[in-house]
């Protein structure tokens, strides 16, 4: 495939010997990116530094390179393994659409007995229940750090909130496990109190992990809240210049209140398994997500 221009994104096309990566992540054994690239643009994007390794000189969330790979002739190899789709991708970019990567993925996966997790902001995973459920160990998380929309819209070109809930009661309603990842938690502006007590029927797992300016972004991040909150400066200041750590302490003891008030299982940087009763999720603490050496987060729900 010659590269091509598609909805003002760059397309292009790459081979790879082997789509499974062993990861470091503390969510999985393996990792798997079915393209290159992501085109929800989120402007907090920690994957951005992948430009680094793929040559790509144009703009992050302006370019996608559809990956292609010899068919998975195995599977059954990564039987117990944490697999997860969606570490440095959305595997449900719109152009998933168009070009199938991640149902040519799953279709491979069948039966292979690994524990999956899909990361996405989208709602076309829906397209793909039939195989999700024939896999059988999988988990799906959808991002979502607001109820704002406008502030959505300023942060990334995703679907929106809405759509995203609406995609996680289907998937939920249809047997299978979901997470509500509220990440990157925006001091001062994200509320997810208001955002569990949305999900809280319809999700496994409620997951919060705070934001990390620790990447290139961090100027866009600190010039947006100067520009569009600015009483809000001087507390990104002490937490992300002078890195007081005050604030998501604060955050971390509201979390268990809730999870207290709720009724809910409160862990911190653990990822239990198994299913709990309708309207309480297991809430999960990943503040200060780069310290985590190891986690459990898979697994089957149990009906």
């Amino acid at each position: 495939m010659a590269q091509m221009t598609m909805d003002g994104i760059l397309i292009g096309e790459v081979e790879t010997k082997d789509i499974m990566t062993k990861s470091n992540l503390p969510v999985g054994g393996y990792s798997v990116n079915p393209y290159v690239g992501c085109t929800h643009a989120c402007k907090y994007c920690y994957a951005s530094f992948m430009k680094r390794f793929t040559g790509h000189t144009e703009e992050w969330g302006t370019f996608l390179d559809v990956k292609r790979w010899p068919e998975i002739k195995n599977p059954g190899k990564y039987a117990g393994q944490r697999v997860v789709i969606g570490s440095v991708t959305d595997g449900y970019n719109p152009q998933e659409e168009r070009f199938g990567n991640t149902r040519k993925l799953l279709k491979q996966l069948l039966g292979s007995g690994a524990d999956i997790l899909i990361c996405t902001k989208s709602d076309l995973v829906v397209r793909d229940i039939d195989l999700l459920k024939e896999l059988g160990q999988v988990t799906v998380s959808w991002s979502i750090n607001t109820l704002d929309e406008e502030f959505r819209n300023d942060m990334d070109r995703a679907v929106s909130i809405e759509r995203r809930i609406a995609a996680m009661k289907t998937v939920y309603d249809a047997g299978i496990r979901t997470v509500c990842f509220v990440s990157p938690v925006f001091p001062g502006i994200t509320d997810f109190e208001a955002i569990f007590e949305r999900v809280k029927n319809q999700c496994d797992l409620f997951w919060l992990e705070n934001l990390n300016l620790r990447g290139g972004f961090k100027k866009t991040i600190m010039d947006y809240i100067a520009t569009k909150y600015p009483s809000l400066l001087p507390l990104y200041e002490a937490i992300y210049n002078r890195k007081n750590r005050s604030y998501f302490r604060a955050l971390e003891e509201k979390a268990q209140q809730m999870a207290e008030r709720y009724n809910c299982p409160f862990v911190d940087n653990e990822m239990p398994y198994g299913r709990v009763p309708q309207g309480h999720p297991i809430i999960v603490d990943y503040f200060y997500h780069e310290e985590i050496r190891g986690s459990e987060n898979t697994g089957v729900r149990k009906r």
